[in-house]
């Protein structure tokens, strides 16, 4: 079944948007067997990555969330249909600067695919300090981690509503990726 999303695309525009093909191969021959760690991992959208890493041979799988019902449902499903996978599970806030620290410095993931965020526009429009500090001083946090820990990459998943945000939460994912090319200005060891 079409995602909703791509229906009503296809209703206002009239087109169809043909699907993305990707070069698994290549994909798994960069990160098979490296140490990943997914922030927000039992999101939406973070769930889904897990489920596509576990399929490239991570040697291990890190999966951070804030969240301990998403968190448990997530690691429950990699388990049972991954049961070799080396997957670890933290329950944890990408604010805490102490805690994400010792996550990095514990685990040395080798790249880290970083979706902790709140992404609701409603929800993050009545909670601006909160969705402030969690979508940009979270992602300050955990790339300043990373540099120091010796990420080799680390992977910003962002959103449309960065580009010209016209609402807090896009404005708060536009402030995350500057924060990040600002850092990958004063370091050649972490790829942002």
């Amino acid at each position: 079944q079409a995602d909703p999303r791509e229906r009503t695309l296809q209703r206002v525009t009239g087109k169809r948007r043909e699907p993305v093909s990707l070069d698994w191969p290549a994909i798994q021959g960069v990160l098979a067997q490296k140490v990943l760690l997914v922030t927000g991992g039992g999101g939406s959208i973070g769930s889904e990555l897990c489920r596509q890493l576990a399929r490239l041979d991570p040697a291990r799988l890190i999966v951070l969330d804030s969240s301990e019902f998403n968190l448990y449902t997530v690691e429950l499903e990699l388990k049972r249909k991954f049961p070799d996978l080396q997957l670890e599970c933290c329950l944890g806030d990408v604010t805490d600067r102490p805690y994400i620290e010792n996550i990095f410095r514990h685990h040395r993931p080798e790249v880290v695919f970083h979706a902790a965020a709140y992404k609701h526009v409603p929800m993050v429009e009545q909670n601006i300090v909160e969705g402030t500090c969690n979508n940009a001083l979270g992602t300050l946090r955990a790339a300043k981690a990373a540099v120091s820990a010796g990420v080799k990459s680390f992977v910003l998943v962002s959103t449309d509503k960065a580009v010209s945000p016209t609402n807090v939460m896009g404005a708060t994912k536009r402030l995350a990726e500057q924060t990040l090319q600002a850092l990958q200005t004063t370091t050649d060891a972490t790829r942002f």
